[in-house]
C-alpha cells in the first residue's frame, strides 16, 4: 500500500488576517457578533477591536491540510478537535502548522489514518489556537 504521508512531516503556511477578511468570513458563516463587524464596539470590548470568529481561525487551519495532501492523494477529514486559547485580532499575521503523529494503514478504507497536532501562533508568538486532526488519505481516482 502506497504511503502518503510520514510521521514527524510538518508543513505550515501564514496568513494575514484583516478586518475585511474577518467580516466576510463572519458574513458568509451567518455570525452576526458586533465583535466581527462592528469597530466601535469591538474597540469597546474587552478584546479592544476586530476579532476573528473561532469557525475562521479554525477553517484557516483545517483547510490546509486539505491543500497540503490533495498534490499526491485524496484526502478526507474525519475528525478536529480544537482548542482556543488567544483571539486573533485585525492585523495579526498567523503561522498555521500541523505535524503528522501517526500514520496507520486501513485496509478495509484502502487508505491511511493520519493522525495530526496543529496550532496557529500569532505575530507575537502565542498560541491562538491549538488542535488535533485524524485525516484519510487515499489514492486520487
Amino acid at each position: 500500500m502506497p504511503r502518503f504521508a510520514q510521521v514527524g512531516e510538518r508543513f505550515e503556511r501564514t496568513v494575514r488576517i484583516d478586518a475585511e477578511a474577518i467580516r466576510a468570513f463572519a458574513a458568509a458563516s451567518l455570525d452576526f457578533n458586533p465583535l466581527h463587524h462592528d469597530e466601535d464596539a469591538a474597540r469597546r470590548s474587552r478584546f479592544g477591536g476586530l476579532i476573528a470568529s473561532g469557525p475562521h481561525t479554525a477553517a484557516l487551519l483545517m483547510g490546509i491540510t486539505a491543500t497540503h495532501f490533495a498534490a499526491r492523494c485524496a484526502p478526507l477529514g474525519l475528525d478536529f478537535r480544537l482548542q482556543f486559547r488567544k483571539a486573533v485580532r485585525a492585523g495579526d499575521t498567523l503561522r498555521l502548522a500541523w505535524t503528522v503523529t501517526r500514520v496507520e494503514a486501513k485496509e478495509s478504507l484502502d487508505g491511511e489514518l493520519v493522525h495530526l497536532e496543529g496550532s496557529a501562533h500569532n505575530d507575537a508568538g502565542e498560541l491562538a489556537l491549538a488542535a488535533t486532526g485524524l485525516l484519510l488519505l487515499r489514492a486520487s481516482a
